[in-house]
Order: C-alpha cells, then sequence, then structure tokens
C-alpha cells in the first residue's frame, strides 16, 4: 500500500470543477459569453478542453454553473403595497442595463437545459420570496411570480437580446408606467374567478 486513500480521485475533480468554474466565472467577465471561449477558459485553469466538456457538456452548460445571479430585489415589506410593481419594474431595468451576464444567461436559458434550470433557481429563490410578501394570499404567489417573470423576462427578451426597435426606443420612465401596473396587477389584484 502507497498510503493513498480511495478519496483522492474526488478530490481532485472537485478541484478541477473549482479551478474550472474561476477560470471561466473570469474569462466570461473579461471576454463576455461570446468571446469567451473552452480552450481559453481551459488554457486559464490550466487542463485540457476534454475536462470542461467532460463536466458541463457544452459552454452553455459550463456558463449555466459558473454564474451566480443575484437580482438584488428590493425589500418589498417597506414599500407602499400600491408601489411594489414599478419598484421591481425599475429594479429590473437597472439589473439588465448594468449587468451583460443577465442578458447572456437569458439567451443561455432559452437555447440550454442546464441554463433554464439555472434561470428557473433564480426566480424561484429570488423572486417568489418577494412575491410571497407583496400577495394578498400566499398559496397564490408560484403563479403570480410566474406571471411577474413572464412579464420581466419578456421585456429583456425583447429589448435587451432580440433588440426589437420599438421596445428599445422606449424611454425608461414610458417602460415602468406600462409595466408596472401590471406587475402590481399580477402581486395584488384579486383572484379572477
Amino acid at each position: 500500500m502507497t498510503g493513498t486513500t480511495g478519496n483522492s480521485a474526488p478530490r481532485r475533480s472537485e478541484a478541477t470543477r473549482t479551478a474550472i468554474l474561476a477560470a471561466a466565472r473570469e474569462r466570461f467577465a473579461a471576454d463576455g459569453y461570446e468571446r469567451a471561449t473552452i480552450r481559453a477558459i481551459a488554457k486559464d485553469a490550466r487542463i485540457d478542453p476534454s475536462m470542461v466538456m467532460r463536466y458541463y457538456g457544452s459552454k452553455e452548460g459550463l456558463f449555466a454553473a459558473a454564474v451566480t445571479l443575484d437580482l438584488r430585489l428590493p425589500q418589498v415589506g417597506g414599500l407602499p403595497r400600491e408601489e411594489v410593481g414599478q419598484a421591481l419594474v425599475s429594479h429590473f431595468l437597472d439589473l439588465w442595463e448594468e449587468n451583460e451576464e443577465l442578458t447572456a444567461m437569458l439567451r443561455v436559458g432559452v437555447t440550454n437545459q442546464s441554463g433554464a434550470e439555472r434561470m428557473q433557481e433564480v426566480f424561484r429563490d429570488q423572486l417568489l420570496p418577494v412575491a410571497r410578501q407583496a400577495c394578498p394570499d400566499p398559496e397564490q404567489a408560484p403563479a403570480r411570480a410566474a406571471l411577474c417573470a413572464a412579464q420581466l423576462l419578456g421585456l429583456a427578451l425583447t429589448r435587451y437580446v432580440l433588440r426589437l426597435g420599438p421596445t428599445v426606443a422606449l424611454r425608461r420612465q414610458e417602460i415602468v408606467a406600462w409595466l408596472g401596473p401590471t406587475v402590481q396587477r399580477y402581486l395584488t389584484a384579486p383572484h379572477p374567478a
């Protein structure tokens, strides 16, 4: 016996994953999603590119695992109930305009299963608690949060990914004025019978 344990392979595996994720985060931040390559990430992690593919399957899968999204949602408990919709729309506009990773994550989420699962986690873990605070019936919170997500992600898709001219041309105040009441209704209006 050489004194090694059977646990060295899992430790090496975990160290390799950690190195890949650290390199990916840096590379995606520096180069953006489109320009970052598996080869460059592997070089930064000092491993063979095939190892990246072994652990994450694709660039999309790696991105979904590497990017941690904190939506930094406002605490709605301190807001007047009728202002929650506008506050959320305004906050999401700030996020989309300052965080390139969010747009890249949306692109990945619509084309890759692991990216979609990551987006689902983010909205479940971060938007659902806000809906629970704001809506009159906590049992309806999941459906109401899903409607808010549909509205906010639809805006992000048309404004920041597809860049539809009329959506891009809308001024921030117009978007908040149009969507704020809709998000508000999803959160606080009586349930349609």
